[in-house]
């Protein structure tokens, strides 16, 4: 499976913050918001990976995260010219995807809980559909696409930012998809919005039974960095989570580490450049603890 991010658009809601900088190379704490939504296709287990964003702020992608050697991935570019929806990522990538089923993030989607990466994982592995999405439980449900679900799950509904919405259950910016995604995404005309919706993707596949959808519950945290008071919320949870738990929230290292796609010759060498910081310490006390006979470059 390979993996799509989507970090475009100019991030209206966060100006002036976000007139000179994009929105998904702001801080979460210790932080860029880029390196969340990638932790979250490394959980899933997934490598071959597409960044999409602006001509602007791709260059900038691209000095941060480079090849995405250090991380055990393989990173690819793509540009975005104009924001004209979120399925046209499938279109832009379909090269890239080539027929392989893909999973895409929104480049702005902070996702954390306990059981979340074998959810992902489980979901990768699986073959019970063709298009897989997330819901959860919010209290603003307008400001997102919402599904509404029978009393057995089935879904009897998709709507984007409904102005009476029917459920209170959004779907985060996460979703999986077969190999027809891109001819489908291609099929798609804008809505009154100028926009091929990622909502009329999923209805086609609602269309053929074929769309399944994957309930959170309240353990698993997500953030939609979006404005200013969800970016200092996502913040003031980062900081608090890695402080209780002495952890490090979407360090990509360990990750990669983890998955046995780093040695702990290249932890080393990606903490040496990072001086103090307590990212490179956290690197360094994971060296400590799994490195046993571990003697150094």
């Amino acid at each position: 499976m390979k993996g799509i991010i989507l970090a475009g658009g100019s991030g209206t809601r966060l100006h002036p913050i976000t007139l000179a900088v994009s929105k998904q190379l702001l801080p979460v704490y210790d932080k860029p918001v880029i390196y969340y939504p990638l932790s979250v296709l490394m959980l899933a287990g997934i490598r071959d990976i597409l960044l999409i964003s602006t001509p602007h702020d791709l260059p900038s992608f691209q000095r941060l995260l480079k090849d995405g050697t250090r991380f055990g991935v393989r990173l690819s570019y793509a540009e975005q010219p104009s924001p004209d929806g979120l399925a046209q990522a499938f279109i832009i990538g379909s090269d890239f995807t080539g027929g392989d089923r893909v999973a895409m993030i929104l480049g702005d989607n902070i996702f954390f809980g306990r059981g979340f990466a074998q959810l992902l994982r489980d979901l990768v592995a699986s073959t019970d559909w063709g298009a897989a999405i997330f819901a959860c439980h919010v209290r603003d449900p307008q400001r997102y696409g919402i599904v509404e679900l029978d009393e057995d799950g089935g879904v009897l509904s998709l709507e984007e930012k409904p102005a009476r919405p029917k459920s209170n259950l959004a779907m985060p910016g996460l979703y999986f998809y077969d190999g027809s995604v891109s001819r489908y995404a291609s099929s798609l005309t804008p809505s009154a919005r100028g926009e091929l919706e990622i909502v009329d993707l999923n209805l086609i596949y609602h269309r053929q039974k074929k769309l399944k959808v994957c309930v959170l519950d309240d353990g698993i945290a997500w953030f939609d960095i979006g404005t200013a008071g969800s970016l200092l919320s996502a913040g003031n949870f980062v900081e608090a989570m890695q402080q209780r738990q002495n952890t490090q929230i979407a360090c990509l290292e360990a990750i990669a580490l983890d998955n046995g796609w780093i040695s702990l010759d290249q932890v080393a060498k990606a903490a040496e450049p990072m001086g103090k910081s307590a990212y490179a310490s956290y690197l360094w006390q994971l060296i400590g603890t799994q490195g046993g006979g571990w003697q150094g470059r």
